[in-house]
């Protein structure tokens, strides 16, 4: 489990594919941890990159290294590039959740619509797959890219749902959205508890 509160931005250095490197292989990774603090983390645990969870692999004195399936890679983005990416280690008991709990399972890949400056902040509207619109409500929680945010306005539209979102300075400065553009894909996570309140509205018990 994770909260969203990207503790680090590291940069992938060097991709390798697995295997015999074929078109249905998966890759391998070395991250540069950035600022993250590695002291607590052993090989097999988790951390979240670009909101996707990874099991550690390897490390070093710099950073540490990942293998992501194929299956990974078709469903998020920025796991197949070279560049920075954010960075959250797994949440351990009695850590201070400051964001929401976030699962680092990519739900779907949303679309940079506007990305500009508004005042001293900056708006943000992506446009989510239909598949997540009924998850998305006002001042509720999404997580882009593993940073958790709070949802300012929602719209239904017909080939999806787009969603704003307002990021004050620190945000920027301290994760990857800085970099977004519109027409980039980035990688949404709805938030657990709405998940579970879909299920149950929906659920139909077979008699």
């Amino acid at each position: 489990m994770f909260t969203g509160i990207v503790a680090a931005v590291g940069r992938i250095e060097k991709i390798e594919p697995l295997g015999d490197g074929k078109a249905n292989a998966g890759v391998h990774l070395e991250v540069n941890a950035g600022g993250l603090d590695l002291s607590d983390v052993g090989l097999g645990d988790s951390i979240a990159i670009q909101g996707a969870c990874m099991t550690v692999v390897s490390m070093d004195e710099s950073g540490f290294s990942v293998d992501v399936s194929r299956e990974s890679l078709r469903l998020t983005m920025g796991l197949d590039q070279l560049g920075e990416v954010n960075l959250e280690k797994s949440l351990r008991v009695g850590d201070q959740i400051g964001g929401h709990i976030v699962s680092g399972h990519v739900d779907g890949l949303g679309t940079v619509v506007t990305f500009e400056a508004v005042g001293e902040s900056w708006e943000l509207v992506i446009q989510a797959p239909s598949s997540l619109g009924a998850f998305l409500a006002y001042k509720g929680s999404i997580t882009v890219n593993g940073v958790s945010l709070t949802v300012n306005r929602v719209e239904d539209v017909v080939d999806g749902t787009r969603f704003s979102i307002n990021l004050i300075p620190h945000t920027i400065q301290v994760t990857t959205l800085k970099h977004l553009k519109p027409g980039q894909r980035v990688n949404l996570e709805v938030d657990t508890i709405a998940r579970y309140v879909q299920r149950m509205l929906s659920y139909q018990k077979n008699v």
